[in-house]
């Protein structure tokens, strides 16, 4: 699929990650809707993106918000055929924290936003998908994830959030396999330290100290470069059901 042709919801999508894949996808002449929480840093976004863009306000934990989103997505761009998941949440903290246990409210919370989350954008997303004219590949669309390399090696205090993330890996092939009747690939990107919004509020000693620890190049992932690889996976039909680390080699230490 030409990133031309595409026509994306983006969850997220008004900073970090997702806003880099919108900004990739308009520049190469796709359409994207941003479903977001943040409408305040929308209508400076879509400013800059122009009228190929436009802004859902989307609360991606809630079905029925994220069902209707896509609706009015399919409107505004007369149909979906890509559907790229960044709207997260960090959610640090101890199991066992210095006061109290963690309150399970919080640790639904990441589970929530992050896997829930994705769940809900990605099956409105394919429901919607399932009727387009398919290509020669009897391609229909595509639904990108996003993990974390702590999925993988979660440190102390990410056990909300490296939960998250893990499902986000255990659900990618299930539902690849599942999609493969409507024409629909699905694939996961697992980042890792980048800089978005979470990290560059951080002070230049610890942003310094995070690059530093990632094996080659020994800095912050650019957001740019999920862009990148979003717009591979896109292009390259062969990519099916499989996770992308984007991490530079780095492997998380337990703190």
């Amino acid at each position: 699929m030409k990133l031309s042709n595409v026509k994306a919801i983006i969850t997220g999508g008004v900073s970090g990650l997702g806003l880099a894949c919108a900004r990739k996808i308009i520049s190469d002449g796709g359409q994207v809707v941003l479903l977001d929480i943040n409408q305040e840093s929308a209508d400076t976004i879509l400013n800059e993106l122009g009228s190929r863009a436009s802004f859902v306000k989307t609360d991606v934990s809630n079905e029925e918000n994220v069902k209707n989103a896509c609706q009015e997505a399919e409107k505004n761009m007369a149909g979906i055929n890509v559907a790229i998941n960044c709207a997260g949440v960090l959610s640090a903290g101890r199991v066992l924290g210095r006061e109290a246990p963690m309150a399970t409210d919080y640790f639904s919370k990441a589970i929530m936003i992050n896997l829930i989350g994705s769940f809900n954008a990605s099956k409105f997303a394919a429901e919607i998908m399932q009727k387009n004219k398919a290509d020669n590949d009897k391609q229909r669309g595509v639904i990108i994830n996003t993990a974390s390399i702590a999925a993988y090696e979660g440190q102390i205090g990410q056990a909300a959030y490296s939960a998250s993330k893990a499902g986000i890996v255990g659900m990618t092939l299930p539902m690849a396999r599942e999609f493969t009747r409507i024409g629909v690939r699905v694939m996961t990107i697992a980042p890792g330290v980048f800089m978005t919004p979470m990290v560059s509020g951080m002070p230049e000693p610890v942003k310094e100290a995070l690059g530093a620890a990632v094996p080659f190049p020994s800095r912050l992932g650019n957001p740019a470069e999920f862009a990148y690889t979003m717009a591979h996976i896109i292009q390259n039909t062969y990519l099916n059901g499989s996770v992308i680390r984007l991490d530079g080699a780095i492997r998380l230490q337990a703190k």
